[in-house]
């Protein structure tokens, strides 16, 4: 016999039901509630509906509920809080639609089976009812996200595509989630729904909470959005409702903010897009997207490797190619040194291949009033660097050892002329280091590349120091951790006003110096990280405020910028400056000692010494090693990590918000 539970006043309350021990009059019971729930007006329905809630999002594959009607259920509690709305003030059940809506897309998150069902029993049209904004964007958060998983399948994606409808709603939403949520809750503190309010923070936080959770909300309403709109982008027929010139600008720039990290945002719907034939003329025809994308492919972003998948399908389609040849070949030449990224685990022979597609050698030097000059002149340096490397596979030992030798002489006179404040010298003997040191030092070239970014720092050249430090970056082992060259390239994208880019390199290099090991200053001070460091990143993370354009555009007098937000004082610029100029000049010293000493024991390995370089730079190396391999799945809720928002061993972390 079934044991009666004492105390309880809601007859066939479901926490009953389901501590029922017999299996079968269980399900009966469980079956039974999910039909009549719906029907019934008594208070305390949230209840159980808040703890279907949790059941599916700790066990979104049991399907258990599934298979005794949890869908009709919740596809009817949509529709009941959507007409009646005297039933929806009544008690707390406000929160029931939104909960509702939460469960079908838990259970939908995973396995078709349980989408097919979901579309079976009726779910999609009171989801399309929230979608059109019958409550507020809080359910419309959860009901775009439910649609998106239901449009990942083949079998449930013709239900969805049925709303003809759906897709503008999703680009619209997408292009305005952050404004609604930052006018909806966030710009006026007494007009905030209190229900809103217990969502987000549980009833744990007060004010300062609340607008955490808002920022997190709102870039998920955005990327969830986006991940609806991008499972249409894979579908020819729908590339004209998407590719219209005033959406795709903005893609770009939909990157979710670090608390969205598992999302590849707008740049995910990009790469798509650009996957299509039909999609790329589009994106090439757009100059400001091409630039985008050139930055991202330079940048410490998580998604770094789709911005370069964009560029090298552009670059290998013939409609358009030439139209984004002259920017693009800027930004890949400097990655053909990386050796893997994202699913290409030979990324430098692909690369090569795209750019020297049809790249015949001139006789003569390029013509300057060539449109494609700087281009011409980049794939000439580049097809040099490339026979320069067969050469140097059988070219005899020691003609290298004296190219690298003489290459050192000239670093250090380099060095000497930069230690002298002769800026422009030094970057023109690193230049000709460079020319003399052999392809395969990749650690010697390293250290010239990182030290002539340097120099364009201080010649307020950004987009030189930006070339440069990508080089170096993709040069070390790991890729994309060598910390001066992080700091260097940071500055850089600060000054063209680049503040996304900036801030996720300043982030790395904090990463990285959380990594290296800590001397007696650092105890005393209780910081690995400088301070002009943090001052960067607090200046960044307020240009890139996900609410930052709202908050100007409605003339939020609590979002105040900074005057010398778009360039260092002149102050912090001299501070960076002398550090570097030390960290220059004592490399130099050491590097010279070190490699004395490696002229008197001679390696007589298989050429090793070719990727070793002083002890000195071996040391600040190894004390910026991590490396973190990206993965990114279009449903962001399975796969998650991103090293743009990782602050290990450091306080910054409360930093990550404005």
């Amino acid at each position: 016999m079934e044991r009666a539970v004492p105390d309880c006043s809601y007859p066939g309350c479901f926490f009953c039901v389901m501590k029922k021990t017999n299996p079968v009059k269980r399900r009966a019971s469980i079956a039974k509630f999910f039909k009549d729930l719906p029907g019934q007006n008594e208070d305390g329905q949230v209840l159980a509906i808040s703890g279907l809630w949790n059941t599916a999002m700790a066990y979104p594959n049991d399907p258990e509920f599934v298979e005794l009607g949890v869908f009709e259920c919740m596809a009817q509690l949509i529709r009941k809080g959507i007409q009646n709305r005297q039933w929806l003030a009544q008690d707390q059940n406000i929160y029931i639609p939104y909960y509702a809506a939460h469960i079908i897309g838990s259970y939908t998150m995973n396995r078709e089976e349980f989408a097919e069902e979901a579309v079976r029993a009726g779910v999609i049209p009171p989801l399309m009812e929230l979608l059109r904004g019958q409550s507020t964007w809080v359910e419309q958060r959860v009901a775009v996200r439910a649609l998106g998983h239901l449009a990942t399948y083949d079998s449930t994606f013709p239900a969805v595509a049925a709303y003809r409808d759906i897709l503008e709603l999703a680009i619209q939403l997408a292009i305005d989630a952050v404004e609604i949520v930052y006018t909806h809750f966030l710009q006026f503190v007494d007009k905030r729904l209190s229900y809103h309010c217990d969502l987000l923070t549980r009833g744990m936080g007060g004010l300062e909470m609340e607008s955490r959770k808002a920022e997190e909300w709102a870039s998920q309403l955005q990327c969830w959005s986006l991940q609806l709109v991008n499972c249409f982008a894979f579908k020819e027929e729908f590339l004209p409702t998407i590719c219209q010139a005033d959406f795709l600008e903005q893609l770009p720039c939909m990157w979710g903010g670090l608390v969205n990290e598992s999302s590849p945002a707008g740049l995910g719907v990009l790469r798509t897009i650009c996957y299509q034939r039909l999609g790329r003329l589009p994106v090439a025809e757009s100059p400001c997207i091409i630039d985008a994308l050139c930055n991202i492919a330079r940048s410490s972003d998580d998604w770094q490797y789709m911005a370069v998948d964009c560029l090298m399908w552009l670059l290998q389609d013939s409609n358009t190619r030439l139209k984004v040849l002259d920017k693009a070949t800027v930004a890949l030449v400097d990655l053909v040194e990386l050796p893997s990224l994202g699913e290409h685990k030979q990324l430098s022979e692909v690369l090569t291949s795209v750019l020297l597609e049809d790249y015949r050698p001139h006789s003569s030097p390029p013509n300057t009033k060539d449109p494609y000059f700087r281009t011409h002149k980049l794939l000439d340096s580049f097809s040099a660097l490339q026979t320069k490397s067969k050469w140097e596979k059988t070219a005899p030992k020691e003609d290298l050892q004296l190219k690298q030798a003489a290459a050192l002489v000239v670093k250090l006179e380099g060095n000497a002329r930069f230690s002298s404040g002769d800026i422009s010298g030094a970057a023109a003997k690193y230049t000709e280091a460079l020319a003399l040191c052999p392809v395969k030092a990749k650690k010697e070239r390293l250290v010239l590349y990182s030290n002539r970014a340097q120099c364009h720092l201080l010649l307020r050249n950004p987009e030189g120091a930006i070339s440069d430090a990508t080089r170096a970056l993709c040069l070390h082992n790991p890729v994309n951790r060598h910390g001066r060259s992080l700091w260097r390239r940071a500055q850089a994208y600060e000054m063209l006003g680049l503040y996304k880019e900036s801030l996720l390199d300043a982030i790395m290099f904090i990463n990285e110096c959380s990594q290296a090991p800590v001397n007696e200053t650092d105890l005393k001070q209780g910081n690995r990280v400088p301070e002009y460091v943090e001052r960067l990143v607090i200046k960044q993370m307020q240009a890139a405020w996900l609410f930052k354009d709202a908050a100007l555009k409605h003339g939020d007098i609590h979002y105040t910028r900074n005057q010398d937000l778009d360039s260092d004082s002149k102050e912090e610029r001299e501070e960076h400056d002398e550090f570097n100029d030390e960290e220059e000049d004592e490399e130099g010293r050491e590097e010279e000692e070190e490699e004395e000493e490696e002229e008197e024991e001679e390696e007589e390995d298989d050429g090793s010494e070719w990727e070793t370089a002083s002890e000195s730079d071996e040391v600040q190396d190894q004390a910026f090693s991590q490396n973190q391999d990206p993965n990114w799945s279009h449903k962001s809720e399975k796969k998650a990590g991103s090293s743009s928002s990782v602050f290990k061993g450091s306080t910054l972390r409360d930093l990550l918000s404005p």
